[in-house]
């Protein structure tokens, strides 16, 4: 695999950023009961219940993207890069709480990608290969 040319303090940014969404979401309750206050445990149904909250930030995004929305909250931005925003947060703090290295996963996965025969542009462009 290529080596990313990715720096140690931008690897190391993007892991504080990661956890830092993490924190947030515990200081917010967002993993605790509401009416006692207990934390959640990380069980299936709720590592799940995140997934489909990932999701709907995504499906959020499009629809801003396919009506050419700005966003609500900050309506200076697209609704679609606050929407993707989102998703990364909820991405970052679901990764946090199942002990998960995204930032590590995601430099190699990169890495992974740029050697990859179906991601060339030569094999995309031929018959039956990937065009988006």
């Amino acid at each position: 695999m290529n080596q990313i040319q990715i720096g140690i303090n931008e690897i190391a940014g993007a892991r504080r950023l990661a956890e830092h969404c993490h924190r947030q979401a515990l200081n917010a309750g967002w993993w605790n009961d509401p009416e006692t206050g207990e934390p959640h445990e990380l069980t299936p149904e709720r590592f799940a219940q995140k997934l489909c909250l990932i999701h709907s930030e995504v499906s959020e995004a499009m629809e801003g993207h396919r009506k050419g929305l700005m966003d609500d909250k900050l309506p200076h931005r697209q609704m679609t890069e606050v929407e993707l925003a989102d998703a990364v947060i909820r991405i970052f703090d679901l990764g946090g709480r199942a002990g998960h290295d995204i930032i590590g996963a995601v430099i190699e996965k990169l890495a992974y990608n740029a050697e990859r025969a179906d991601h060339k542009p030569e094999n995309r462009a031929a018959p039956g290969g990937k065009k988006y």
